[in-house]
């Protein structure tokens, strides 16, 4: 197994300035890095079958999981089983660079949800 960063894992743009880089991927798990810049965010969106964990590797990310808001720093993470509607933005004025672990993977198992707007 060679070492993998994201100089030479697979790379792939999201959103309108998002990206991310497939650090692991196989049948029962993917492991992504992604950068979201200020202002950015994804749809709200959950998975039937997959599972995540979100780990913040640098910036502040606010996490809406079940309507619910969770701002999250350098070095803590957050676990959103299956069915649950979330979604994450990058509300502050650095990058923000986060790991998200899915079992089993969590592409073509994603499906849009209601947008909800909470106040932290």
């Amino acid at each position: 197994m060679p070492i993998v960063s994201t100089k030479n894992a697979d790379h792939y743009l999201w959103a309108t300035n998002c990206e991310g880089w497939h650090l692991a991927a196989s049948k029962n798990l993917s492991v992504i890095q992604e950068r979201v810049p200020e202002g950015s965010y994804e749809t709200r969106h959950f998975h039937k079958k997959a599972e995540q964990f979100f780990y913040i590797l640098s910036g502040i990310a606010t996490l809406e999981v079940a309507g619910e808001i969770h701002i999250l720093h350098p070095n803590e993470g957050f676990h959103i089983p299956a069915g649950i509607a979330h979604t994450l933005s990058n509300e502050h004025e650095k990058d923000l660079a986060f790991l998200v672990v899915s079992t089993p993977p969590s592409h073509g198992d994603r499906e849009n949800a209601s947008q909800i707007r909470v106040e932290p």
